[in-house]
């Protein structure tokens, strides 16, 4: 990958998730606290439950879960997912994410919902690890993974921290496997990388750092269906985040791009879905 797909992309995600625009779009539009896909039981159901509804799936995927459970959530965004984790389970949460705009917001819900001394809310990039090796049971990520032009390294210091017998969960928006690489290009462009996942590199490059995939869980139809919700509320609102000062171009530029995602589902050059990963014990 050239220049632009590796800490260029990370500098772009960072700066863009801590701009006023983005977090006013993430909490006024997505809801400010599961800001990920979600699982829909219809058209037209609003999006907190059904991006709830993706955590729960996970957490039945990829346990068992109990107070002794040490997990690290790459790319935690508002830290939904981990408050979840933590009130419902017990265990002890860490949420790792680039935005500081985002961290704060987390670390004040945290506080507000008397999570604060489960949940430890970290700056970071993923793609290196401040953490011990073997020092988790469980890796978590939810639409994170795709950001990062160096997946590989990131893959690898997830694995590294993971205990053995520990196990990856996680989504992403992912280039399906025969997807021809000019049909994305928008996507690509959006994002300022020069490509997506597949489902086949995230098995071969996790099963050659001694993960085995134990469950996938595709849902390329809940993509489309995700992002199509996203357009409508945005549209919906779009005369309310103005009134907050969110910039115009960026309501129409961001309207333009989840349409590319809607399309995408829908013509099968993209997917989605839950991935489990566990790592293998020696010998």
């Amino acid at each position: 990958m050239n220049d632009r797909s590796d800490s260029n992309a990370t500098q772009i995600a960072r700066d863009y998730y801590n701009s006023k625009d983005a977090d006013l779009f993430y909490r006024e539009v997505w809801g400010g606290q599961d800001i990920h896909v979600g699982l829909y039981d219809s058209e037209d159901e609003p999006i907190a439950p059904a991006s709830r509804r993706t955590a729960e799936r996970m957490v039945d995927l990829s346990g068992p879960w109990t107070p002794e459970t040490r997990v690290i959530d790459l790319g935690a965004g508002y830290g939904g997912s981990m408050r979840y984790l933590a009130e419902r389970f017990g265990c002890h949460c860490v949420a790792l994410n680039l935005s500081d705009v985002e961290n704060d917001r987390n670390r004040r819900m945290n506080r507000e919902a008397g999570l604060d001394e489960r949940i430890d809310v970290v700056e970071g990039d993923f793609a290196s690890l401040d953490f011990a090796d073997a020092s988790f049971d469980r890796a978590w990520s939810q639409e994170a993974f795709l950001h990062s032009g160096q997946r590989e390294k990131v893959l690898a210091e997830t694995a590294r921290v993971l205990k053995p017998g520990g196990r990856l969960v996680f989504t992403d928006p992912m280039q399906a496997d025969d997807a021809p690489a000019d049909s994305l290009q928008d996507i690509y462009d959006r994002l300022h990388l020069d490509s997506l996942a597949s489902p086949s590199f995230y098995r071969n490059t996790l099963d050659a750092l001694g993960l085995e995939q134990i469950a996938f869980e595709e849902s390329p139809e809940q993509l489309a269906r995700h992002y199509a919700r996203v357009r409508e509320v945005l549209i919906e609102k779009s005369g309310k985040l103005r009134e907050k000062g969110v910039d115009g171009d960026y309501i129409e530029r961001m309207k333009a791009g989840l349409n590319h995602w809607v399309e995408g589902g829908r013509n099968g050059v993209l997917t989605w879905g839950i991935l489990v990963f566990e790592k293998r014990r020696p010998g």
